[in-house]
């Protein structure tokens, strides 16, 4: 680790201060989720979800919920052009409130699940949005593995806020989500996530050739990897 953590002492499930800091908090929400009927009457369930945040020294991670949809968007929309270089491009309805909203609740399903983390990156001092995180297609025994992808917002790169939110989903997807291994894909052209996966000490296992199709042209990729038992 590049930086100290203070280790879980107790969950926090009921929203108060712990008397002890911990390095992350939990705390329960509800989802409303809202259907129709075949007569056209509404139906709304709640769907029982965890608010979960990590803290760092530069950065925290908290999972997103649908309230930090407009934020979200508005990030999103003034990194268009930054991300899509490294990302497929995507159609305008991507880049609105609506269809972010829907993403999240979406992740927060798969939360309950146990099959995916969806941290929000926020700078430490402003609590601004710096970044998105995800740890994510988890898989359970025999593999025991996932994957970790993220975008840093262009006025914060370089800072080292990729590198730290790195380490703390890291440490949570073994300590906490129970995984072996955490893997992750990354353009060889794309240096400066190279950078933050080997300065997060992940280690390049190969090459997948043409694996991602990118704005119209078969990407390679390289596979990056820590496991467990390296952590």
């Amino acid at each position: 680790m590049k930086f100290s953590l203070q280790f879980l002492t107790r969950k926090q499930e009921t929203g108060e201060e712990s008397a002890e800091r911990t390095w992350y908090t939990i705390r329960k929400c509800r989802l409303l989720a809202v259907s129709r009927t075949y007569d056209g009457s509404r139906h709304v369930r709640g769907v029982d979800f965890i608010v979960i945040m990590l803290e760092g020294k530069n950065c925290y991670l908290r999972i997103l919920t649908e309230e930090d949809a407009a934020v979200f968007t508005e990030m999103v929309v003034r990194n268009k052009e930054y991300w899509t270089v490294f990302e497929p491009r995507h159609d305008a309805s991507y880049y609105t409130v609506g269809m972010q909203r829907e993403k999240i609740r979406e992740s927060l399903y798969q939360m309950r699940d146990r099959r995916e983390y969806n941290f929000g990156i926020f700078d430490s001092e402003t609590s601004r949005i710096v970044g998105q995180i995800s740890l994510y297609s988890i898989k359970r025994l025999p593999f025991s593995s996932g994957f970790v992808g993220y975008s840093i917002d262009h006025a914060s790169a370089g800072r080292g806020i990729g590198t730290e939110a790195l380490a703390l989903i890291t440490a949570f997807a073994f300590e906490t989500a129970g995984l072996h291994r955490v893997e992750a894909y990354v353009s060889p052209r794309n240096t400066a996530s190279i950078r933050v996966l080997e300065k997060a000490d992940y280690l390049r296992e190969g090459l997948h050739r043409k694996l991602l199709y990118i704005n119209g042209v078969w990407e390679d990729h390289f596979m990056y990897a820590q496991l467990e038992d390296d952590y």
